[in-house]
């Protein structure tokens, strides 16, 4: 069995070329879960992970064990909203702030927004809401929250099912959106006052920096499935571009609004979701690719670069249908891979390594 997959801090740089191949086993961490969502590797060598129910966990890599750091109150898991990203300062151990997106009731609306909290004592206090009132539903919330190497938060938010605001500049949802960590606009966003980096999205719930390229993975409806490169300013198309702009009508659009195609894509659709970049020595065949969970698909595909990191070269499927839905995936610094699955009852994190 072949598995590829990517850096819990999703902050790896690509190497040179793959060395050998070396076999890997694949166990079970850690079962009895419902619906993890994110999976992260902390500065404290633990694996951070939310549940979609509001839960907040730190995991054991050695023994599997989960100990409970907060559970929010008002997270509203509904349909495919709740607690989703989760990012973790970059300066850590000096600045203990940890970041998540979660989905609400705000009186009758349902919404989503991003939270600051402060950790200690192996608990989080002090919530601070950095951004709100991005519209949620029960489905295309998105959203994976990322640090960039300058310290700015990246979140990803869905369209929530209305297609046409993915356009509108106005609008937070179908974009990916660059604020400061006290929640202010930084001054070289691409449009003064605004948290707006990208727009055009449907669904977007992978982001990952492969060395300075930045990587997404974005849900098409029952087509087009993408993996774009992520960059300032750029259109990514929805809903008048449904993967490459390959029929009349989308070339038009495409020429007039300076549209990003992705560098892959597929119909029909696996329902892509969270992605990483494996860098490590530990499994050297592979160095130099993306690992991408999928929901639909039930599979662990390996995305392997050549020496242009943005054309994938080839995709493998590392397992398929073995575990069910595939939500995450998340490296360890020694190389060792935690995929978390999604089927909403008796979910797992699964853990592979190169075999001695």
């Amino acid at each position: 069995m072949y598995l590829l997959l990517s850096s819990c801090n999703k902050t790896n740089k690509p190497s040179g070329p793959a060395l050998t191949n070396v076999p890997i086993e694949i166990k079970i961490l850690t079962d009895n879960l419902k619906t993890p969502w994110e999976l992260l590797w902390g500065q404290d060598n633990l694996i951070w992970m939310t549940q979609r129910s509001g839960v907040i966990s730190r995991v054991d890599p050695a023994t599997g064990i989960s100990t409970v750091l907060l559970t929010i109150p008002d997270v509203v898991a509904r349909g495919e909203g709740g607690l989703l990203g989760m990012a973790l300062h970059p300066d850590f151990t000096s600045v203990p702030e940890v970041f998540v997106v979660y989905n609400y009731n705000s009186g009758s609306n349902y919404e989503e927004k991003v939270v600051r909290y402060q950790f200690a004592n192996n608990t989080l206090t002090s919530p601070t809401v950095i951004i709100d009132h991005i519209k949620a539903a029960g489905i295309h919330n998105g959203s994976r929250l990322l640090f960039t190497p300058d310290k700015k938060l990246l979140i990803t938010t869905g369209d929530a099912g209305s297609g046409p605001v993915a356009q509108d500049q106005s609008a937070l949802n179908g974009k990916i959106l660059r604020i400061n960590t006290d929640g202010s606009i930084p001054s070289d966003n691409p449009v003064s006052n605004s948290p707006l980096w990208t727009k055009g999205h449907r669904n977007p719930q992978g982001l990952v920096f492969g060395g300075p390229v930045l990587y997404s993975s974005e849900h098409g409806p029952n087509n087009d499935d993408e993996v774009n490169v992520i960059e300032k300013g750029r259109n990514y198309g929805w809903p008048n571009v449904e993967g490459l702009c390959n029929t009349a009508a989308e070339q038009t659009f495409c020429s007039a609004n300076n549209i990003k195609e992705p560098i892959y894509n597929w119909t029909p659709t696996l329902a892509v979701s969270g992605m990483d970049y494996y860098t490590s020595d530990s499994i050297p065949q592979w160095k130099n690719s993306l690992l991408l969970a999928t929901l639909k698909d039930n599979t662990l595909y390996n995305l392997k670069f050549g020496n242009d990191a943005l054309k994938i070269d080839s995709v493998l499927e590392v397992f398929r249908g073995t575990y069910g839905r595939l939500r995450d995936v998340c490296v360890a610094p020694n190389g060792k891979v935690y995929v978390c699955t999604s089927n909403g009852s008796n979910d797992k994190i699964i853990a592979i390594s190169r075999k001695n």
